[in-house]
């Protein structure tokens, strides 16, 4: 089954609310705190930068989105430019960075639901785990159904939390219970602000869900450019005006400390109701992620599996909806069995460094197609090339410098396991089955060795002789199986 039996039903409304949603995730409603610590009033300042850091990047998305309408984002723009390896770990981590992405989104709104469940004073005990599953659940479905459900779900969701935030954001502008100041500080100084930018940088990641889905999305030359410029000003107004309203209303110091720094602002000027408002939005925020990062996941394990790179029962399209529906399932339960786990921290230092390696690859595409296919239609062009993309390369690179040390090690464990798999891939099943067979072949030998040792009474033990017999007949039953795996291994035919 070819890739044009990916239907192309996302509008111009749909995509924009896809790359907004994909973006405003349950992070935005409680990294501000320990952001302010850092920055101060200050972090005005950082979100724009955050916000131009993000610009860069999606400028070099626009250009080869429209120029290379094929599913697969980054991977598929990394395949064009470098091939090899470097196309396959661009797409490793894109789909890595993706699933973790849902399962922190799906662990988020479960704790927003235990917030609200406490804040109401009801008489339940929500189970994070079985809630994120169960979230998980429902919009693995809604991603089978249909690229069209898919983002009429996504629309419906963007419209009301953009609804929310704006009487946050517009009540906070004309309330006169401010406490707190806008005078620009930075108790940290550049330094500070710089940090603050890269701690709340995942406030702008998956909004690239737009180029993902490019290969469903209609006039592509056009809507895939105008989609991610307008997603993208939109989340630079949002999250500003947000921080403005924060700051008018309380001081830096109040944030510190609250599990949920919105909800406290809102409190402050709106009473229980703005609780509710901010708590609502923030579960439809993670919502929205979930959504977008399930369907992103699967595009991606999809043209990775039409380039032979994951098995091909990926690439496989369900002849009702037209979607990857064995792609969506199979990451949807390592989304499912991660967000069980409740490991947040794992799973945000994981999804930071996958997304931001995908950003660096994918300026580095712009600039290599720039050079060696300078005939390539491009319905848009990247302007002030090539500073833009180059500028977007150096402030990625200094964004990983800034993150956790912890987030550099589990970055090269992610490596690691994607250089496994290549290399699996590239050596092929049979001999990888050849190799297995040597190993099995090598236990047995091992383990009967080890037996005859036993019953020779060549081992310097001290064993009881019931003891002896049963590591006896432990050793010669593990030799047994090994040698059967050993022999099954070896007997496959190639074209298996």
């Amino acid at each position: 089954m070819g890739e044009h039996r990916l239907k192309r039903e996302l509008g111009l409304l749909q995509a924009t609310m896809m790359g907004i949603g994909g973006a405003i995730c349950a992070g935005v409603f409680v990294t501000l705190g320990y952001a302010a610590t850092l920055a101060g009033t200050a972090l005005i300042i950082a979100m724009i930068l955050c916000g131009i850091i993000n610009l860069f990047t999606m400028l070099s998305y626009a250009e080869l989105g429209a120029a290379i309408p094929s599913a697969g984002g980054e991977y598929t723009f990394a395949k064009v430019s470098f091939g090899g390896f470097l196309s396959f770990a661009t797409g490793w981590f894109e789909w890595i960075s993706n699933m973790f992405y849902a399962s922190f989104s799906s662990v988020g709104f479960a704790y927003l639901v235990s917030y609200a469940v406490q804040v109401a004073n009801l008489p339940i005990t929500v189970n994070i785990p079985i809630v994120a599953v169960i979230t998980v659940a429902i919009f693995t479905l809604i991603n089978i159904k249909g690229v069209k459900e898919t983002g009429r779900t996504e629309t419906a969701l963007v419209i009301v939390l953009l609804a929310l935030l704006g009487i946050f954001i517009f009540w906070g502008l004309f309330s006169n219970q401010g406490a707190g100041s806008l005078e620009l500080s930075a108790p940290g100084g550049f330094f500070g602000i710089f940090k603050a930018t890269a701690f709340i940088f995942v406030v702008y990641l998956g909004g690239e869900a737009i180029a993902v889905a490019q290969a469903e999305i209609k006039d592509p030359g056009k809507t895939i450019p105008r989609a991610i410029l307008l997603s993208c000003l939109a989340l630079i107004i949002i999250y500003t005006t947000i921080a403005f309203v924060v700051f008018r209303i309380v001081p830096p110091g109040d944030l510190v400390g609250k599990e949920s720094p919105l909800a406290y602002v809102a409190e402050r000027f709106m009473g229980p109701v703005g609780v509710g408002i901010i708590t609502i939005a923030g579960s439809i925020a993670a919502l929205s992620s979930v959504n977008t990062s399930i369907m992103a996941q699967s595009r991606v394990a999809y043209a990775l599996a039409r380039d032979g790179y994951f098995p091909k029962s990926f690439f496989k399209i369900h002849k009702r909806f037209f979607t990857p529906h064995i792609a969506i399932l199979v990451g949807s339960i390592f989304v499912a069995a991660v967000a069980a786990t409740g490991v947040v921290n794992f799973v945000a230092y994981a999804t930071d460094f996958g997304f931001i390696i995908g950003f660096v690859f994918v300026n580095l595409s712009l600039i290599k197609l720039r050079r060696e296919k300078p005939n390539l239609h491009r319905p848009f062009k990247v302007p002030l090339f090539p500073l833009t993309p180059i500028l977007g390369i150096i402030t990625s690179l200094l964004l990983i410098a800034f993150l956790e040390p912890s987030t550099l090690f589990i970055g090269a464990e992610l490596f690691i396991f994607g250089l496994i798999a290549y290399y699996i891939r590239m050596v092929g099943y049979h001999r990888i089955c050849l190799a297995a067979g040597g190993m099995n072949f090598g236990i047995s030998v091992f383990s009967a060795l080890l037996a005859l040792l036993l019953v020779s009474g060549s081992l310097p033990l001290s064993l009881s002789q019931s003891m002896v017999s049963l590591v006896f007949w432990a050793a010669v039953l593990v030799s047994a199986v090994f040698l059967i795996a050993g022999l099954l291994n070896i007997t496959k035919k190639e074209s298996e």
